[in-house]
C-alpha cells in the first residue's frame, strides 16, 4: 500500500511538471513570435498572453518580466547554434571558415525568428543594463566561435577584429538579401551562402598574405 502510495505520488508529480514545461513552452513560442516581429520595447506580457492563449497571470507565475523571457527565448535558439560549432571544433582537424560561415548562414535563414530578434535588440536602445550585458554574453559566446577559427588560420593580435567584421558580414548578408519574387527560398539561401564563402575566401586571403 505505502509503495504504491509514492508511486502514485511520483507520478502525479512527474505529470505537474511535465504539464508546467508544455505550458513554458507555449510562452516562449508565442514571446519569440512576437519578439521576432517588433522590438522589445513594444512587446508587453499581456501581447504575450494573448498569443499564447493564456493569462498573463499565467504568464508571470514562470517568468518575472518581459526582459525575462526575451532571455529564454533567444537563448533557447542561439545555445543550438553555439553547440554545433563546439562539436564540429571538437573534431580531428577542427572546422573550416567555410563550413562555419555557411552553418550560420544557414541556421539563421532558416530559424529567421532567431535573426530577426537579434537584429531588434541590435536596433533596441530602451533595454535594461543587465539585460544588455547578459544578451551580449550571448554574442561573445559566438564571437568566441569565430575566434577560435580565426586562431587556426594563424591570426595574431586583435583576433576579435577578424571575428566582429566576420560577425558583421554574416548578418549583413541574411539581413539584406531576402524574400524576392523571382527566387525561392532555397535559392535565396544558396545565394546567402555562395556570397558568405566567398566572403571567407577574403579573408583566408587577407590572413595568408600577412
Amino acid at each position: 500500500m505505502t509503495v504504491r502510495k509514492h508511486n502514485g505520488e511520483g507520478t502525479f508529480a512527474r505529470l505537474k511538471k511535465q504539464e508546467k514545461d508544455l505550458r513554458k513552452q507555449i510562452i516562449v513560442d508565442a514571446a519569440e513570435k512576437l519578439f521576432a516581429s517588433k522590438p522589445f520595447s513594444r512587446v508587453s506580457m499581456r501581447d504575450i498572453a494573448k498569443e499564447a492563449g493564456i493569462s498573463p497571470a499565467a504568464i508571470y507565475r514562470h517568468f518575472p518580466d518581459q526582459q525575462a523571457l526575451f532571455l529564454e527565448s533567444f537563448a533557447r535558439g542561439t545555445s543550438e547554434l553555439k553547440d554545433e560549432f563546439d562539436a564540429l571544433m571538437a573534431r580531428p582537424g577542427g572546422v573550416t571558415i567555410e563550413h562555419a560561415v555557411e552553418r550560420f548562414i544557414e541556421y539563421f535563414s532558416l530559424k529567421d525568428q532567431y535573426f530577426r530578434m537579434m537584429i531588434n535588440f541590435f536596433l533596441e536602445g530602451t533595454v535594461a543594463p543587465d539585460m544588455f550585458h547578459k544578451l551580449s554574453d550571448i554574442e561573445r559566446a559566438m564571437l568566441d566561435q569565430f575566434d577560435a577559427i580565426f586562431s587556426s588560420l594563424g591570426a595574431r593580435g586583435d583576433v576579435r577584429f577578424y571575428s566582429h567584421a566576420l560577425f558583421a558580414a554574416l548578418t549583413g548578408i541574411v539581413a539584406i538579401f531576402r524574400s524576392t519574387p523571382d527566387k525561392s527560398d532555397a535559392q535565396i539561401l544558396e545565394h546567402r551562402k555562395r556570397i558568405a564563402r566567398t566572403v571567407a575566401g577574403i579573408f583566408k586571403d587577407a590572413l595568408a598574405a600577412r
